[in-house]
């Protein structure tokens, strides 16, 4: 009997369009190696949804990024149905989302962080609130939403009406140095890519516009610095007990290599670093999402 899928995309967080591009091209593969797909493009109507769930498929594809879909929510709800999911469990994408609490995790397990220091809206724009450069950025979005870099004493990285991600902000000291970012699947991390944009940082267009970025995998670094960030990834996968695939974000300052972030959900996007790094070691996209199927599982 040809395995039922239900590939989740589209939700209504901050990266609802890009999580559009993910789920339409992981519904069209996997429809490609044989499996009866449906996407749902997933909204705020929890009924409407359950209705779409049964007959309860084999598996849901989880496509969705940002809060909501990428946070645990999701995945709890279908934790509860018992309908294996890709990715990470609960526990881990809501460990993973939460910066602060997944930096601590990190820092514990030995995978150096940026110093940071959480704040309110009113004391980062009174100004002062940490030596220039620094970073400041959503305590619990992907894909680099919200996040600002500040250059400047008396430049501010927001007015208090265009900030809607809440009264607790991140304010990380900025790491200036080459971007690089691993895949892990299962737990087997993939390669090392370098990450080069004429943008200030990886920000989300760089990160999704065609062009905006070059990416250079396997990465043109010391041969030292490469292995040990294929080790580094692997351990941040494992200290959050992630499951499936990831993603794992660094600086490497010429010294130093540190964790930016840990992504349990991916783009999957033609743009997309895994599906890249996957085909660097020889896998296909197509290969790539069935082993996703193949390895779903759920925490009921």
């Amino acid at each position: 009997m040809t395995k039922q899928v239900v590939v989740f995309m589209g939700g209504w967080s901050a990266e609802r369009d890009v999580s559009l591009v993910s789920g339409a091209a992981c519904a069209k593969a996997l429809q490609q190696a044989g499996y009866s797909v449906t996407a749902v493009d997933v909204q705020r109507d929890i009924s409407g949804l359950l209705t779409r769930l049964f007959p309860a498929p084999a598996v849901v594809f989880n496509a969705l990024h940002g809060r909501w879909g990428e946070d645990g929510c999701i995945q709890g709800l279908l934790d509860i149905l018992k309908i294996p999911y890709t990715h990470s469990g609960l526990t881990a994408s809501a460990v993973a989302m939460d910066k602060p609490l997944s930096k601590r995790l990190f820092k514990d397990a030995g995978i150096k962080v940026a110093e940071d220091k959480i704040a309110t809206r009113g004391e980062v724009l009174a100004g002062g609130i940490m030596g220039v450069p620094y970073v400041v950025k959503p305590l619990n979005e992907g894909s680099s939403v919200g996040v600002h870099i500040v250059q400047h004493e008396n430049t501010l990285p927001f007015a208090e009406e265009s900030w809607p991600y809440g009264d607790r902000v991140m304010v990380e000291k900025y790491i200036a140095g080459r971007e690089l970012t691993v895949a892990v699947m299962g737990d087997r991390p993939l390669a090392v890519t370098e990450i080069m944009t004429d943008h200030n940082f990886y920000d989300y267009e760089a990160k999704y516009a065609q062009g905006e970025s070059k990416h250079t995998v396997p990465a043109d670094i010391p041969q030292d610095i490469y292995d040990e960030t294929l080790q580094l990834a692997a351990l941040a996968h494992q200290t959050l007990g992630c499951r499936g695939v990831s993603r794992s974000d660094f600086r490497f300052d010429g010294k130093d290599i540190f964790i930016l972030e840990l992504n349990t959900q991916p783009g999957m996007t033609p743009t997309s670093l895994v599906p890249e790094q996957a085909a660097s070691v020889g896998i296909s996209f197509e290969e790539l999402v069935t082993w996703m199927v193949d390895n779903a599982e759920c925490d009921a």
